[in-house]
Formats: C-alpha cells, sequence, structure tokens
C-alpha cells in the first residue's frame, strides 16, 4: 500500500468515516472516542514527516465533537463561498475535517472511492 493511500484511510478513519463506504461510524464506535481520534492525528502528522506537537494541539479542535454552532457556521463560510483552508482555521479543524463534514452535513457529495475532494461539488 502507498503512504499517500494509508494517509487518507487514517485522515477519514479520525473523522469517524468509514473510508471505505464514506458512512459516518456509529457514535459507540472506537473511531470515535478521543484518544484514538488524537492518536490518529499524531500518526497522520508522523507520515508527513512533522515532529509530534510539544505541549500544544497545531489544531486547537482537532477530534472535538462538531456543534451546532460550528456547523452553522461552517454552512455559513460554504455557502459565501469562503475557502475550506480559511473556515479550517478559523474553526480551528483540519482542511480534511472541514471536507469530511461538509460531507455529512449534505453540502457536498463524498467522492467516488471515499478520500479528498479537490474542489467543492455542490450535492444536487
Amino acid at each position: 500500500m502507498e503512504l499517500q493511500i494509508a494517509r487518507q484511510i487514517i485522515d477519514t478513519l479520525a473523522q469517524g468515516i468509514h473510508p471505505v463506504t464514506g458512512e459516518a461510524m456509529p457514535d459507540d464506535s472506537p473511531y470515535n472516542a478521543p484518544p484514538v481520534i488524537r492518536a490518529l492525528h499524531t500518526v497522520a502528522r508522523a507520515l508527513e514527516g512533522e515532529p509530534p506537537a510539544a505541549g500544544s494541539r497545531r489544531v486547537p479542535n482537532a477530534g472535538k465533537p462538531w456543534s451546532a454552532a460550528d456547523d452553522s457556521a461552517l454552512e455559513t463560510a460554504f455557502d459565501a463561498g469562503i475557502p475550506v483552508k480559511q473556515v479550517a482555521q478559523e474553526l480551528g479543524r483540519t482542511a480534511f475535517a472541514v471536507e469530511q463534514r461538509l460531507i455529512k452535513i449534505g453540502k457536498v457529495a463524498a467522492p467516488a472511492g471515499g478520500g479528498r475532494f479537490t474542489a467543492a461539488a455542490p450535492v444536487n
């Protein structure tokens, strides 16, 4: 397996999404437990060659549940055409987390075969 594919699978699992089907994992799934999510993010950073975060989190809301206010802000930003990277910074999330949340809330269609999308493709 190529390293990039492995990284995509780990990223998808860290967002609580089944990497093969693209469906959200059940709430009681071990992949939705905060320590597991943090571990998956740590491994993903290590695969990118980044040193482990020392004491502070690079992405403050990584692994935390999305609130209704977060979803509302995400929808508003998406509808306004704000770039995913900027929305991610404002919400304290990764760009991948924002992409996956847009899929989960039905704002964009999941890419064929799972993984990341390259451009926001609104759901019809």
